[in-house]
């Protein structure tokens, strides 16, 4: 499998990192487009939050799209789209332009994120799927780091060619995204039968481990809709995110607005610890998924991360000194993509491969609805107390129950798997 990680996997980090600075990097620009484009906190909120209705409208039918077209030729078109649409953002004058390119881009993004699952399914067999997974949702954090040592020299680039430094923040993110969708659709392979890479005993394993590791869970003549839908653990790892991105959506849209008015930071030192924060999770991410993988129990990690997440929020939100709080910013970022990572590398352990597709879109769906929520309500809290901290406390609180709610999920669907196997 060693051989897979090295010829896939970085092109799908890759591709992951384009997809989360294009979806976040309004959160930089904001620091200069909210004063010019005279954008309340509601607004800007709304209209963040805004990118994941229109990528949860879409989610189910863009996963259904990669099980029918290949996974390969589905994510590369995907790539291709958003990066237009994420340069289209400079040219925003009102809210409701703000509104309608920002639903666009989650719109065109919708089914990345399930698409890679399902790829990854058809590559890596349990054992191996949680580094496999974590390998590729290090993005984020990765993105981070990206986004901190970028923004504030782009942001330097004010007045160059007639564009404010939030323009070219969107111009020159979202040109990656373009060239990347196109790498991906040339070098990308759709399955272990067709590269020459692998040995044919090599090839034998994979499908052989594949096959194991699908009657483990069960099989599953459909993949309709109505048969995922009416799966419950689809539900139960979908409510799973709901309240994760719930939790976390408003304060990764606000983070660097938050650092610079709870601790004086400015626009340089913001920068640098964001990339410090991406850095941290990035590790973070990576032991996580070598140690789900060693011990087999996910959810569990999981749920212990998102406390930790829950506390650096909280002590964000109390904000009693600028260093308490760069702790606590240090500490959310250090656990929190982790904490979602594990659920979703346990998607392909709990889910019958052949609704796995569909299964994915409907689990991200009710994830980005937590999404939306987040930061429209982050935003209005803002506006209606003058302060971010009544929205951090608020996210502290949810981040706990996600916690709570993961080891729920997790004893559900350990039962369902014992009864199946009993059956």
């Amino acid at each position: 499998m060693n051989k897979a990680m090295l010829r896939i996997v970085p092109f799908l980090l890759l591709a992951y990192i384009m997809a989360y600075v294009d979806r976040v990097n309004v959160s930089f620009a904001a620091l200069q487009m909210n004063a010019d484009l005279g954008f309340s906190s509601t607004v800007y909120g709304f209209g963040g939050g805004l990118f994941f209705i229109g990528y949860a409208l879409f989610e189910i039918p863009s996963g259904a799209m990669a099980s029918r077209f290949g996974p390969r030729q589905w994510l590369a078109r995907i790539m291709i789209t958003w990066g237009f649409i994420a340069m289209g953002m400079m040219l925003i004058r009102t809210p409701t332009q703000f509104y309608l390119m920002r639903f666009l881009l989650g719109a065109a993004e919708a089914g990345f994120f399930p698409g890679l699952v399902y790829y990854l399914s058809h590559w890596f067999p349990k054992a191996w799927r949680g580094r496999a997974v974590s390998r590729i949702y290090i993005a984020p954090a990765l993105a981070g780091v990206l986004m901190g040592a970028t923004a504030s020299p782009l942001l330097g680039l004010d007045g160059l060619a007639g564009a404010r430094g939030w323009q070219w923040i969107f111009l020159a993110q979202g040109l990656p995204a373009v060239l990347v969708g196109l790498v991906l659709l040339r070098f990308l392979p759709d399955k272990p039968a067709d590269v020459r890479w692998l040995a044919p005993e090599e090839k034998a394993w994979i499908a052989a481990e594949l096959a194991r590791d699908a009657a483990l869970i069960g099989h599953s003549k459909n993949h309709d809709l109505r048969t995922v839908l009416a799966n419950p653990t689809v539900w139960l790892l979908g409510c799973t995110g709901l309240l994760l991105n719930g939790a976390m959506g408003g304060f990764v849209l606000s983070a660097p607005a938050v650092l610079a008015a709870n601790g004086g930071l400015d626009t340089k030192t913001i920068g640098w610890l964001v990339s410090l924060g991406g850095f941290n999770g990035a590790v973070v991410i990576l032991l996580a998924g070598w140690h789900s993988d060693r011990h087999g129990d996910r959810l569990r990690y999981a749920a212990a991360l998102g406390s930790i997440a829950g506390l650096g929020l909280l002590l964000i939100g109390l904000a009693p000194s600028p260093g308490a709080v760069v702790t606590g910013y240090l500490l959310q970022t250090a656990v929190s993509f982790a904490a979602g990572g594990l659920v979703i590398a346990s998607w392909p352990d709990a889910l019958p491969v052949r609704q796995l597709a569909v299964g994915s879109g409907a689990i991200n769906t009710l994830w980005q609805l937590g999404s939306f929520a987040s930061p429209y309500a982050f935003g209005a809290m803002r506006d209606a107390t003058g302060s971010y901290h009544a929205g951090l406390l608020g996210s502290a609180a949810l981040a706990l129950i996600y916690a709570g709610y993961v080891l729920f999920v997790r004893a559900r669907i350990r039962h369902m798997q014992s009864r199946a196997a009993a059956a």
